[in-house]
């Protein structure tokens, strides 16, 4: 049993088994997050369950270092208090729902253990388009009809500006002449590209505003395939409420849909089909649940959305000569399909940014820096 997971009592609390009895099986999850000492599946006694222990000490990068502060998008006891108060719950009428708490226990060495319902369903990283398109409907509907929620001291506020703020650590290559000719990204980066992500690195100031002044909602702000599984009967299970709090109407969606591509879990090539539906499908949703507001401006909090991808262009600069990990660290990526497929989900992006830079000023806000 890995030494970070031990906890007797909770085995047994949990599965009913004693702790030498169950096995620990380690789930994908961000290496990275200061905030997550570890999941595991835990099998024991004909029952299995999900542990998730949540830290404050491990050392990791500042850009995902844990904070103590409750607005902070990266509070490291924000997933607790979501499930301890119920909020995980809140969407469940509309046909997302999180996995059911079974323990949330507090370590004598600070840490905290959420125990959760191992969700049989199939993982969205696997879907369909059509059911891409299915989620999108119901969080729509859930986004409608809930609307910003409560005002919960423990909510994370100004996510968008804070977590992008984090990462623009490479921001001069994109500048830098050397960086661009590099053979892999000469090979995957569309034309155009380079003066798309400066433009939109000159813009994100603008984009980030615009998104603050948007119709604001309850928001999971970590919306992607990986997170996602089915629920049966038409439902989504929603995993990892780490990052929840306020929001604009359209934010989540305008996460949900680079990342399938950004991940490698839809191909770039069905990106612009799959947003077009799956952003019908969001707004027919929002409209079933009774939200009655300008609909343009949706459009504007999903296409605006693309400035959290600010740094990507600069990333992926910086790191053409590197071995391309898969997420959780699990394995490698092909670098030309990586950079394929990113390349051309930036290139989509740009043509969002570009959407928001015309409708916003049709809508009250100033132009752009750089204009329309």
């Amino acid at each position: 049993m890995p030494e970070v997971a031990a906890a007797h009592a909770e085995v047994r609390e949990v599965l009913g088994v004693p702790a030498h009895e169950a096995v620990f099986e380690p789930l994908p999850h961000n290496p990275s997050n200061g905030v997550t000492a570890g999941v595991w599946r835990v099998t024991g006694g004909g029952r299995s369950a999900v542990l998730k222990v949540l830290t404050r000490t491990k050392e990791t990068s500042v850009a995902w270092s844990a904070s103590n502060d409750p607005r902070h998008w990266n509070f490291w006891r924000r997933e607790a208090y979501v499930y301890r108060s119920g909020l995980a719950r809140v969407w469940q009428w509309h046909g997302i729902r999180a996995p059911r708490l079974l323990e949330c226990a507090e370590r004598p060495d600070g840490d905290v253990a959420l125990w959760l319902e191992d969700v049989p369903g199939e993982p969205a990283t696997t879907w369909p388009l059509s059911r891409h398109v299915d989620h999108a409907h119901r969080l729509g509907a859930a986004q409608g009809a809930v609307g910003p929620g409560e005002e919960a001291p423990w909510l994370s506020q100004g996510f968008l500006r804070d977590y992008t703020s984090d990462r623009t650590t490479d921001e001069a290559l994109l500048d830098d002449d050397e960086a661009w000719q590099h053979p892999l990204v000469q090979r995957h980066f569309p034309p155009g590209l380079r003066e798309d992500m400066v433009r939109l690195h000159h813009d994100r100031e603008w984009f980030l505003t615009v998104m603050e002044s948007l119709p604001r909602t309850l928001c999971h702000l970590d919306q992607w395939p990986a997170n996602v599984r089915s629920g049966g009967a038409g439902t989504s299970v929603l995993l990892d409420w780490a990052f929840t709090g306020d929001g604009a109407l359209g934010e989540d969606l305008g996460n949900y849909l680079p990342d399938s591509v950004l991940d490698l879990f839809v191909p770039a090539a069905e990106l612009p089909g799959l947003a077009k539906a799956a952003y019908d499908a969001y707004v027919q949703g929002l409209r079933q649940s009774g939200w009655r507001g300008d609909e343009q401006l949706v459009r504007l909090g999903v296409c605006a959305s693309a400035v959290k991808y600010d740094w990507l262009a600069a990333l992926m600069l910086a790191r053409a000569d590197e071995e391309q990990p898969a997420y959780g660290g699990e394995g490698t990526v092909p670098a030309e399909l990586r950079y394929r497929e990113r390349g051309l989900t930036l290139a989509f992006l740009a043509e969002w940014a570009a959407e928001a830079r015309q409708l916003a000023p049709r809508l009250g806000f100033p132009e752009a820096p750089s204009g329309r």
